[in-house]
């Protein structure tokens, strides 16, 4: 028989989180619940888990921190769930590594959707694709994909978030090409796009704002109206020590 696939409810409303779990017992998940992160902790514990539906407001740590703390402990999906329904938790969340974002109310056979889709996805190992090369070059920066290191033509440091250099990598290693949202977004994180998300316009306006010397004239990234976002500089690719 097929191993029944392991949720963890971090949500600290009881009637909720005993919906949750009745629902998903019924479609033969095995699932645990906690109320705060530390028994959340304490399941993680003792037995393995494949995905945690982690509620952002909780009673004393809240669920971003809970899941900037997963991202460096634990292998293990993760959808946020949350009441607020606010862009920058959305972005937030994105950066800090979690897989999906649900807003309350949500229907259940959607949340059921997205738990599947993502379990699918960390199953096959679909996240952001590898590149066959270590660095990338253009116009005097460099992106070292070893170290996750964007240096500027003074050989500075440019700060960027885990969202921020991952697409990055993906647009200067597709340079020429037209990316669709749609596209785009399972490579920076392993959720699908949707219309109405904005994520990847956010991280676009963010990445002009550190590489453009005039941002709202923008010449390395150029927005493909009605497609998407193409990488436009010429582009030197850095052999892979991987394929030696």
């Amino acid at each position: 028989m097929p191993v029944k696939r392991h949720l963890l409810l971090v949500e600290d409303d009881p009637v909720t989180r005993r919906r949750m779990s009745e629902y998903f017992r019924r479609e033969d998940f095995l699932v645990s619940e906690a109320g705060d992160g530390a028994a959340m902790q304490r399941i993680l514990g003792e037995r393995r888990v494949d995905l945690v539906l982690l509620d952002i407001n909780l009673p004393g740590e809240d669920g971003l921190s809970l899941a900037r703390m997963l991202r460096v402990t634990e292998d293990v999906a993760i959808i946020m769930v949350t009441g607020r329904d606010e862009e920058i938790d959305r972005i937030v969340g994105l950066e800090i590594g979690a897989d999906d974002y649900v807003t309350k109310p949500f229907h259940p056979r959607e949340l059921l959707a997205r738990v599947k889709n993502v379990l699918r996805r960390t199953r096959d190992g679909s996240g952001p694709a590898s590149p066959k090369f270590d660095s990338m070059e253009f116009e005097g920066w460099r992106l070292d994909l070893e170290t996750r290191r964007l240096t500027n033509p003074s050989g500075e440091d440019a700060e960027l978030t885990r969202a921020e250099l991952d697409l990055l990598a993906v647009l200067v290693s597709e340079a020429g090409r037209t990316l669709s949202r749609d596209r785009l977004m399972p490579r920076v994180t392993r959720r699908e796009w949707s219309p109405e998300d904005r994520t990847i316009d956010v991280l676009v306006r963010r990445l002009r704002r550190k590489l453009e010397s005039d941002p709202s004239s923008p010449r390395l990234i150029q927005t493909v109206h009605g497609e998407g976002y193409q990488f436009t500089a010429a582009v030197r690719l850095g052999e892979s020590t991987r394929e030696r």
